[in-house]
């Protein structure tokens, strides 16, 4: 790399023929990585400083400033980041048109495919979730909060327990999707040379939401509950 083009990196501008908006695409990726990088070196999120991850991305603190207002709005970015992908793919698998067992084990498979394709993403989503900072642990409640609203939508439509109250089959996907989450250390700490173990990780996994959909065909609301001290 010639020494303009390792200033022009520097400084987070790209080379001429490259669009602007690529450019400007390019520099924000690099953000992003370069927390998710920092995170995975053991630093928490609200210990890191926007120098430190502008000098791991390569650009100057005041390319920082074009993308995020401050440090709080690029760790909401990197929850997003990760979790639009994942809940588009999961949506697709419920609106297949597909028994609701099979829905369980595509989902499943699914996830833990994204999981092991995104392992900094879902290490620190886990150590942020409880002890991070007030703004991740945030973003972390909103995102959890998309992934059970729209499974909750997609289980209307499918008529699943159109008997229940909006609030209720919300609770049903809450438990679900709590426990997705509570899994995603277990996935990531799978050896990969060891298939029979992720075969009965996977299988276990399937049991536990079996479990919770089996307990939530027994359970009945009452419908005085809300209004009960």
């Amino acid at each position: 790399m010639s020494a303009r083009r390792k200033l022009e990196s520097a400084a987070g501008v790209e080379a001429p023929g490259a669009g602007r908006g690529a450019r400007k695409q390019m520099t924000r990726e690099r953000l992003l990585d370069a927390a998710l990088t920092l995170m995975s070196g053991g630093n928490s999120f609200p210990s890191l400083s926007l120098r430190e991850v502008t000098r791991e991305a390569g650009v100057v603190p005041t390319a920082f400033y074009r993308h995020f207002h401050d440090m709080d709005e690029l760790g909401l970015a990197l929850v997003e980041e990760c979790g639009l992908t994942l809940r588009r793919l999961l949506r697709e698998v419920r609106k297949a048109g597909v028994p609701t067992t099979d829905i369980i084990r595509h989902s499943v498979a699914i996830y833990l495919q994204y999981v092991r394709a995104h392992p900094r993403h879902f290490r620190t989503a886990a150590s942020e979730r409880n002890g991070g900072s007030p703004a991740m642990r945030q973003a972390i409640r909103n995102e959890v909060g998309h992934f059970v609203r729209e499974m909750a939508q997609d289980l209307r439509l499918i008529g699943y327990r159109s008997d229940l109250p909006t609030e209720a089959l919300e609770m049903i996907c809450s438990l679900v999707i709590n426990t997705m989450l509570n899994a995603a250390s277990d996935i990531l700490d799978l050896p990969a040379d060891q298939p029979q173990l992720t075969r009965e990780l996977e299988e276990n996994f399937i049991s536990q939401i079996r479990l919770v959909f089996l307990g939530a065909e027994q359970w009945r609301a009452d419908p005085d509950v809300r209004h009960k001290k």
